[in-house]
């Protein structure tokens, strides 16, 4: 007995509850096909609202495929030819040949360079030498007019009493290819005009000189020349 009522306690229970709320749904005046339609239709129109915006915001964007550009083929090494033994050798051998000859015709010039400049050299040793010769012998025939000169004029002079010695007079002598006296001018005096003045009257006396006959000589050493007249030098 106790069994049966636990087992229909429950469900006895539970139509009593829906009883109560049917009967209080019909006292406040509760339509349930109004209500039903309100509460029903927003719920709709959110679902559908819901499922455009889902559709509208899930649609993935995919982005074009990237164009896919073809291979480009590499070049391939060209192969330089294996340079020929035999002809390497012989490139070598004909550049050691020309910087040989081109070694042999610097030296060939240089030789010949050195040996110009020797006969120059020594044609000009040979000149000069022959010129040193030529000179010293004017120098040695003109000394000896020269001395000829001096004797006569030593002889031609008369010291005046009023002469001493360290006293000196400087004359320019200029003659003629004959020897003959043209001109006698001091140059320098001696402070006396008598010492001065023999002077010029022993060249005046004299006139006349030898000469030598070649005229270069006469030229260089005879043409005019200086004398000069110390009473020590010229009265012994």
């Amino acid at each position: 007995m106790l069994s049966a009522v636990r087992y229909y306690s429950f469900p006895l229970l539970l139509a009593l509850m829906l009883h109560a709320i049917a009967v209080w749904m019909l006292a406040v005046g509760w339509n349930p096909s109004s209500d039903t339609s309100k509460v029903v239709k927003p719920k709709m129109i959110m679902a559908k609202l819901l499922v455009l915006e889902a559709k509208a915001t899930s649609k993935p964007v995919v982005a074009p495929p990237a164009p896919v550009s073809a291979p480009v083929a590499k070049p391939k090494p060209v192969e330089k030819p294996k340079p020929d033994p035999a002809i390497e050798r012989r490139k070598k051998a004909e550049e050691e040949a020309a910087e040989r000859a081109r070694a042999e015709a610097e030296r060939q010039q240089r030789l010949a360079e050195l040996a110009r400049l020797a006969d120059s050299d020594l044609t000009q040793a040979m000149e000069d030498e022959s010129t040193t010769l030529q000179q010293g012998n004017e120098v040695i025939v003109a000394q000896s007019y020269q001395l000829a000169i001096y004797d006569l004029v030593r002889r031609s002079w008369s010291r005046p009493p009023s002469a001493r010695n360290g006293m000196q007079a400087r004359l320019l002598v200029e003659l003629i290819p004959t020897g003959d006296v043209v001109s006698v001018t001091i140059t320098a005096s001696s402070g006396n005009a008598a010492f001065d003045r023999s002077a010029e009257q022993a060249v005046g006396r004299a006139g006349k000189f030898d000469v030598p006959e070649e005229n270069a000589i006469f030229e260089r050493y005879f043409r005019s020349f200086y004398f000069l007249f110390q009473p020590e030098d010229l009265l012994r």
